[in-house]
């Protein structure tokens, strides 16, 4: 649906014009208009070549520009110094992602006002990551919104609203609010009431009238609601990679066969990965080779044990065939260096990860002392993260642990300068200290003891018992109050009654059944990503769609956890490093 506005006003006004043109984005739009857009498609409406609003530039007086950008001081300083003293382009067409302040809107056309041909305001200030997942693209809200220093809480948690507000917007959805209830994490709460409040003004001033709510649920919640899964160590696919292996801005790193340096996209336009993500690393190391077999037989070519040596061979015979054994290499790579992490220590560490988590073995038998199951870990060789995140996940099972415990850990771990790797967690409203006054009890888990699953992946994200009690309309109105009511008809499963259905708008008819859209604030992981995919695939008359200000791993957390301590300077340091 945002592709359909970025192509409906940008380059839809492109096309008004025959003459070729620049485009200029900031940080945050780049990565927009890449997840809907190549290069060819904006070559295709006379787009020669797209900049960075920050970097300098050559000066280009006979071209137009288009902007595309933030409504943010930064980026209005910098469209302003192109124009002024001397302008660089002969005219600018601007779209802002989002609704411009007055005063910078003013400031703009005070200066610029006789280059500005066209001024629109575009409502999408979130980043679609994958089909059901988005984020806000602000892993500095962290620290923001957690630091006992930080002087900038409120206004972050304004922009997360305004940025929540563009999401439902543009899902065209005027969704019932909900948020987790909890005395050690407010946050929820306060961005509920924003996210409300803005939802309901910026529907009183859409230009087609006065709209309903529709059968939408919105929940918020915190990242201390579950600082379990993201600690965990994950063998599904895309979680496991991310956890293992050093991925940035989703790019794969391997050397090929000749010793040069190979990089892969790991996106929605890679189809094998969006079919394989979601799988156990198992079905992963199993699927690979049966793929590339297919291939092979479909070309006669001999059969044997499938290794990145032979595909280079079958590549070079099958030119035909490129592609698709390109992209099976990129996975059969990526696929083996999991498997290495996993059985070198990994394997080793998830039994004790399980059973803390899980608080029982294998066989159901409760787990009556936690400290045996963690033993083993702080006395083998295991590395300083993975021992804290072990460490962690005990303190979590407890619900919190003595002063004299921690300080044996912190001892053991050897991380006496580091201890905000488990301290910090309290300003998340995780219990670590047991103290009467603190009071916290943990969410009563479904049942899952007869499904299937691995013996290391027995655990279960908190979330996606959340994502089902909403579907069956079985979420407790005293943990989750009500914002705002949703309509009655809501449950989950698509049902509207008639006196409902004939307030439905067009774009509700077309699309059956209801949105559940789930906002965490503090980070989402990837299990909990694919837990909004499995409750879909479930339910199928419920959509469920997930998002955060940025996307976890159990590095980054603990790195950010750690962080918390740190003065507002160093933590502005952070922010450059995240979102450079």
């Amino acid at each position: 649906m945002y592709k359909a506005g970025i192509k409906d006003t940008i380059i839809a006004d492109c096309k008004k014009s025959e003459v070729w043109k620049i485009m200029i984005l900031d940080p945050f739009t780049t990565k927009l208009l890449t997840s809907c857009c190549k290069m060819s498609d904006l070559m295709e409406e006379r787009i020669t070549i797209v900049e960075d609003l920050f970097k300098s530039r050559e000066p280009v007086p006979e071209m137009k520009a288009i902007y595309f950008m933030s409504p943010t001081s930064k980026c209005v300083d910098a469209f302003i110094a192109d124009f002024k003293p001397k302008p660089k382009y002969k005219s600018a067409c601007v779209y802002f992602t989002d609704y411009c302040p007055n005063d910078l809107f003013n400031n703009m056309k005070a200066c610029c006002a006789k280059y500005i041909r066209i001024c629109k305001e575009m409502n999408i200030s979130f980043l679609p990551l994958e089909a059901q997942v988005f984020t806000c693209d602000d892993p500095g809200a962290f620290q923001r919104i957690y630091s006992p220093r930080s002087q900038d809480k409120r206004k972050t948690l304004e922009k997360l609203a305004d940025q929540l507000v563009t999401l439902c917007a543009t899902l065209n959805e005027f969704p019932g609010v909900r948020y987790k209830k909890d005395s050690n994490m407010v946050n929820a709460k306060t961005l509920a009431e924003l996210v409300d409040d803005k939802l309901s003004r910026h529907y009183e001033l859409d230009e087609s009238g006065k709209k309903e709510k529709t059968q939408a649920q919105l929940l918020i919640l915190e990242r201390g609601f579950d600082p379990v899964s993201p600690i965990l160590h994950e063998l599904t696919y895309q979680a496991m990679a991310y956890d293992l292996i050093d991925i940035q801005n989703d790019t794969y790193k391997y050397k090929s066969k000749d010793g040069s340096e190979k990089h892969a996209l790991l996106n929605e336009d890679d189809m094998l990965w969006v079919k394989l993500r979601h799988k156990h690393i198992a079905e992963v190391s199993e699927q690979i080779p049966k793929m590339v077999k297919e291939i092979s037989a479909s070309k006669k070519q001999p059969d044997g044990k499938i290794t990145i040596n032979n595909l280079a061979q079958m590549m070079k015979k099958m030119p035909a065939f490129r592609k698709q054994l390109t992209e099976k290499t990129v996975h059969l790579q990526l696929a083996e260096d999991c498997m290495k992490h996993f059985s070198n220590n990994v394997e080793k560490l998830c039994k004790a990860e399980q059973d803390l988590a899980v608080g029982s073995d294998v066989d159901g038998t409760k787990v009556k002392d936690p400290m045996r199951t963690l033993l083993p870990v702080l006395l083998n060789p295991f590395s300083k993260h993975d021992k804290i995140r072990a460490v962690l996940l005990y303190i979590f099972s407890l619900n919190g642990t003595t002063d004299e415990n921690l300080n044996k850990f912190i001892q053991h771990v050897k991380i006496d300068d580091e201890q905000e790797f488990i301290l910090n967690w309290k300003e998340l409203g995780v219990p670590i200290i047991t103290s009467p006054s603190f009071f916290s009890r943990k969410p009563s888990r479904r049942d899952r003891n007869q499904g299937e699953t691995y013996n290391l992946s027995r655990w279960t994200p908190v979330i996606k018992d959340v994502m089902e009690d909403a579907v069956e309309s079985k979420l407790d109105i005293r943990e989750w109050p009500h914002q705002s009511e949703c309509p009655a008809a809501w449950n989950g499963s698509g049902a509207v009654s008639a006196r409902q259905r004939n307030k439905l708008s067009s774009q509700d008819d077309r699309r059956t059944g209801s949105r559940l859209i789930i906002f965490v604030i503090g980070g989402i992981t990837y299990s909990e990503m694919r837990s909004a995919y499995e409750v879909t695939q479930a339910v199928k008359s419920c959509e469920v769609i997930i998002g955060s200000s940025h996307i976890l791993t159990p590095t980054s957390l603990l790195e950010d956890i750690k962080a918390l301590s740190k003065s507002p300077m160093e933590i502005l340091t952070i922010d450059e490093r995240s979102n450079a």
